[in-house]
């Protein structure tokens, strides 16, 4: 027993760490090509350089770090390559789990659409941008949990999370919450309502949304992308 005790703490300096960078990185406080140092993290956190490098690798496997020997780690640059292929497979998940939650819909599925959405409601009256972000993740979970698919909240999760940093971008430069509501809210009335194709072409055109963001930031800032 005496030997687990030491993994436990790693296990849990590595989880600090990683969750404290990737927020960092996924709310643009750590910018695109920004550099992060190894030993400077591991004195912020009071730690060896071991949960460091743990914390690192499993960011790294995210897409959200480069790590190159001999050379300084850094915030991963945008690929376009990763980002068509992470959008394409979410966008056929996505697809089937409405069809599925439009034929599964009923009272209880409206109400958690309608309090969902309320609560989307209140953070865009606030300008909330984190509050909006997490309760855009619980709207797709939602979807899910109608559509009898919590498993496939995992896959659309990991899959959105690789494109969040310039979600973020668009929402912070573009205001482009309200045009997401109203996306959000044409999604949800077409479950509700039962119309299954409806549903996955109004999630179609929500998910197009990023295109015109992608083009404005290459345009502006290119050298957030990889071989700019």
């Amino acid at each position: 027993m005496a030997d687990l005790k030491p993994a436990r703490i790693r296990r849990t300096a590595v989880d600090e760490i990683f969750a404290y960078l990737q927020d960092e990185i996924c709310s643009l406080r750590l910018m695109p090509g920004d550099k992060i140092s190894e030993a400077e993290i591991a004195t912020q956190f009071g730690v060896s350089r071991q949960p460091v490098r743990d914390a690192f690798s499993r960011l790294a496997n995210r897409d959200l770090l480069l790590i190159r020997p001999q050379r300084a780690t850094e915030v991963k640059r945008f690929s376009i390559r990763e980002i068509e292929k992470s959008r394409f497979v979410r966008a056929a998940i996505e697809a089937e789990v409405l069809r599925r939650a439009a034929l599964n819909s009923d009272a209880s599925a409206e109400k958690l659409l309608e309090d969902s959405l309320d609560k989307q409601a209140v953070a865009v009256d606030n300008e909330d941008l984190d509050a909006f972000g997490a309760l855009d993740y619980e709207f797709h979970k939602t979807i899910c949990s109608i559509a009898n698919a919590d498993y496939a909240f995992e896959i659309i999760q990991e899959e959105k999370a690789k494109v969040d940093r310039l979600c973020a971008l668009g929402l912070s430069k573009e205001a482009r919450m309200h045009e997401l509501l109203k996306d959000h809210k044409n999604i949800a009335k077409h479950v509700v309502n039962g119309e299954p194709e409806e549903a996955v072409a109004a999630c179609r055109i929500h998910l197009s949304r990023l295109d015109e963001t992608i083009a404005a930031i290459e345009a502006t800032n290119a050298h957030y992308f990889e071989d700019a």
